[in-house]
């Protein structure tokens, strides 16, 4: 953050440019010091100290000996920060005050006129998107007794001073990225008004109406949450003031995100249900009372880290369902034979090579997918919802019954023929593990098609895919590990109807999800969307 541009006694604001400072520049930068921390951590103040030590010579008034002897904070009722100094046998204490315009033209007790003047200035440099504090200054006697406000000393107004802190380029497509997404993005700040709803244009937020610290003040909580189901900007407010924006969100059944990185802050981070503390320029007191803390203070670190959060969720469902679906043929095909006086298909081994492919697909294959296109474009799940759904499960049930039908069916049909037992089993076996791919296609996506799947791309699903056929077609063509899975030789007509079982339980799978789709209320956009 930088400071751009003043305004002092009736001169037009205007840019500083580096090198010397003007007299009046001078006296208002370093009362500005003067009225920010010693130490700063605000960045609005670092911007003070940063350019006095660029620009002000070193006879100045900063570097006399000065002690600080009172200190007014922020109040609700005067947004402004005022020191008092008293300097090593001075005859008088050094008064600096900084803090919103309005509020210091009351310390001042300036007339109508001059006021009017004040918002004209104010208005202008709002509209551009800069932060605008005035900064007065007075003298007293070293004896004054402290008062109990600071409206008590005889502050003389020096100008104003427009702090820029630009927003990064990549802000306005996340916050369009958040709206797509059911996510409401609400600015609360301490700004001005007009210089909240400047920086809302260029953020890409609806402004819509402006609420303020005053109107909230005034606000009863019931009136509160009314308000802030439309409203996206709130300025001029106090910490206190987000906690009751916080409570009231939270009150409508809204899920929150709150962001902050002052110590005022921490009530509210730990109130809202992610507290999002600034990693960079963020207290200690923040960073511990939040759920989260950004390394690089940017807000699209937030919007991917949902997108990445809905990516992850979205793959653990995909890995749910297919193992419940590739299991219902593994269990159909163990007790078939039992049931119905068959030869077995599986034995123990057959077993132990099924779940070497099934194991790396759910711990490797899904967890490597990449997000959907539709991943930033769906409304947020209610809290409530479960991670696997009746719907979902009916789903998965469906098509390990569907792989299962078609296996057996191609076992029996075998038998039927009057071809070994072994060879039967061979061709079973290598029918279920075509199948098992295409399980894994089927769900690698239940909003896309899976066509559309193929073109993702998912090395480590190639991999495992082609480690399986490899392992496969050694157990069948290596005479010793062919006994040892009690198979028989599989001929290129057998390989062909193995692969055609499995791209025929690909495209019957591919029909049913596209009718099985909108009975999904968690693909159907039915789930009822939580703001966030």
């Amino acid at each position: 953050m930088t400071i751009v541009a003043l305004r002092a006694d009736n001169d037009d604001w205007r840019q500083e440019e580096k090198g010397s400072v003007d007299g009046k520049f001078a006296t208002l930068l370093e009362y500005g010091i003067l009225a920010s921390a010693p130490q700063p951590f605000d960045p609005m103040e670092k911007a003070f100290h940063a350019l006095g030590t660029e620009r002000l010579p070193r006879d100045h008034l900063l570097h006399t000996d000065l002690t600080l002897k009172w200190e007014y904070g922020l109040r609700p009722d005067l947004l402004a920060v005022t020191h008092v100094y008293e300097g090593v046998g001075s005859p008088e204490l050094v008064v600096a005050a900084k803090g919103a315009p309005e509020a210091i033209a009351e310390l001042c007790h300036l007339p109508e006129r001059d006021r009017a003047e004040l918002r004209h200035a104010v208005d202008r440099m709002a509209q551009k998107g800069i932060r605008v504090l005035a900064v007065a200054r007075a003298s007293v006697p070293a004896g004054f007794a402290r008062p109990e406000t600071p409206h008590e000393f005889p502050f003389e107004f020096l100008g104003l001073v427009g702090l820029a802190d630009p927003l990064r380029p990549t802000v306005p497509a996340a916050v369009q990225e958040c709206r797509a997404a059911g996510i409401r993005v609400i600015m609360i700040t301490g700004d001005y008004p007009q210089t909240a709803r400047a920086i809302a244009a260029q953020a890409n937020l609806e402004a819509g109406d402006i609420v303020t610290g005053a109107e909230l003040e005034r606000m009863s909580d019931a009136d509160l949450k009314e308000r802030v189901r439309s409203a996206l900007i709130f300025a001029r407010t106090m910490p206190e003031q987000k906690l009751r924006i916080v409570n009231a969100l939270k009150a409508n059944g809204e899920v929150v995100a709150m962001t902050g990185d002052g110590v005022n802050d921490a009530p509210s981070l730990k109130a809202a249900h992610i507290g999002i503390a600034m990693g960079g320029r963020g207290t200690d007191v923040a960073r511990e009372a939040a759920s989260l803390i950004l390394l690089d203070d940017d807000f699209t670190s937030i919007v991917t880290a949902v997108r990445l959060g809905r990516r992850i969720y979205d793959n653990l469902r995909k890995a749910m369902a297919y193992i419940l679906a590739v299991h219902v043929p593994i269990a159909g095909l163990a007790l078939i034979p039992l049931l119905f006086d068959l030869p077995l298909v599986f034995w123990p081994l057959h077993i132990a090579f099924l779940e070497m492919v099934i194991d790396p697909v759910c711990s490797i294959v899904f967890e490597a997918e990449g997000e959907e296109a539709d991943t930033m474009r769906r409304p947020p799940r209610h809290p409530s919802a479960p991670l696997f759904t009746v719907g979902f499960a009916v789903w998965s049930l469906f098509q390990g019954a569907l792989v299962l039908a078609l296996v057996a069916g191609l076992f029996v049909m075998a038998l039927h023929q009057k071809l070994p037992e072994t060879d039967a089993r061979a061709l079973s076996f290598a029918a279920l593990v075509a199948t098992n791919l295409g399980l894994v296609l089927v769900n690698r996506s239940l909003g896309a098609s899976v066509f559309a799947a193929f073109t993702r791309p998912n090395a480590a699903l190639w991999w495992v895919g082609a480690a399986t056929a490899a392992i496969l077609a050694g157990v069948i063509l290596f005479p010793p590990a062919r006994e040892l899975f009690h198979f028989g030789p599989l001929h290129g007509d057998d390989i062909l109807v193995a692969l055609a079982s499995g791209l025929i339980a690909l495209l019957l799978l591919e029909l049913a999800k596209k009718l099985i789709q909108p009975m999904l209320p968690e693909r159907s956009g039915q789930a009822p969307a939580v703001t966030r």
